[in-house]
């Protein structure tokens, strides 16, 4: 019978043959390949190895597919811990420094730049100002490498800059951000009148000079925000300055010497000796004089002469 038609003893058209069901069967898997089977592989794959691409491995296995499946991978930096080269990295792993200021406060030299993370972890941010591509001239040519200036900080009075060269983009960034936070460096931050509230500004005029540039921060008044170019407005962000005027000259084009020029204003903070800091100064121990005992003591990583071994 037809679709067009009602009844079926009037239709000119033949019968339709019966729809016959069809049964689907799993394929057998022999014992061989049944491990492999239990994995997600197949039974036969390219130039009959069994398991697709991976062989007897089952597929791909434990390697994944993409990014972000598979075995967890994480960083060697990650895994690793960390183990202090260095006096001052002693005692800040065993808890004898509490503070970066008590660092500053005897100017001892950060060699590790674990010794940042280990104080500002939490709160420290980094950002690339600028990546740029610089040669060099050989007899087999032209060498070039990738020169990355990061800046460092907490937005709390530290602020830190570094700058690596590097065959790689990823390596000069990464290498630029441990030399930042070496030297991370406090900011010193004041009123520009009443002292009300916390402080806002820089306390005094500051200069800072690199090559030709050379950038003036004024203390400017609460509300007045930070009025400066891209460069120096995020340096200033990252070291916590909330309201500061700036002044520069020369070629400010050269981002290198323009962000210098502006650490360098905000490392010399420190440098005025102003009315409030007249105060009698009670001289305390180093930490390396104070810890002197606990630095003698042998470290597991200490390697002892063979005439003393025995």
């Amino acid at each position: 019978m037809c679709l067009g038609c009602t009844v079926p003893s009037r239709c000119p058209s033949p019968p339709l043959p019966e729809a016959k069901s069809i049964t689907f069967r799993a394929p057998s898997v022999s014992p061989g390949n049944r491990s492999m089977a239990d994995r997600g592989g197949f039974d036969r794959g390219f130039g009959g190895r069994g398991g697709g691409r991976g062989g007897d491995r089952g597929g791909r296995g434990d390697r994944g597919r993409g990014r972000g499946r598979g075995r967890p991978r994480g960083r060697k930096d990650d895994e690793e811990k960390w183990v202090p080269c260095t006096k001052l990295g002693r005692l800040v792993a065993q808890g004898k420094i509490r503070s970066m200021e008590q660092i500053y406060l005897f100017s001892l030299p950060v060699k590790e730049y674990q010794i940042v993370e280990y104080f500002l972890q939490a709160s420290l941010k980094d950002e690339v100002m600028k990546i740029m591509p610089v040669q060099k001239q050989t007899r087999a040519g032209q060498r070039t490498r990738f020169k990355a200036f990061v800046v460092v900080g907490d937005h709390n009075g530290h602020v830190g800059l570094g700058v690596k060269c590097a065959k790689e983009v990823a390596t000069a960034i990464r290498g630029a951000i441990i030399l930042a936070k070496m030297s991370l460096v406090p900011v010193r931050r004041g009123y520009w009148g009443n002292k009300i509230g916390r402080p806002h500004t820089v306390p005094t005029k500051t200069t800072g000079k690199c090559g030709s540039v050379m950038v003036k921060l004024i203390p400017a008044p609460r509300g007045a925000g930070i009025v400066a170019a891209r460069v120096p407005k995020k340096v200033l962000q990252m070291a916590g300055i909330d309201d500061c005027y700036t002044c520069s000259r020369g070629s400010t084009k050269t981002l290198g010497n323009f962000v210098k020029a502006t650490f360098y204003a905000l490392q010399s903070t420190y440098g005025f000796l102003t009315p409030d800091l007249w105060k009698e100064t009670r001289f305390s121990k180093s930490p390396m004089q104070e810890f002197t005992d606990f630095l003698a003591k042998p470290t597991l990583g200490d390697v002892r002469p063979a005439a003393e071994a025995y």
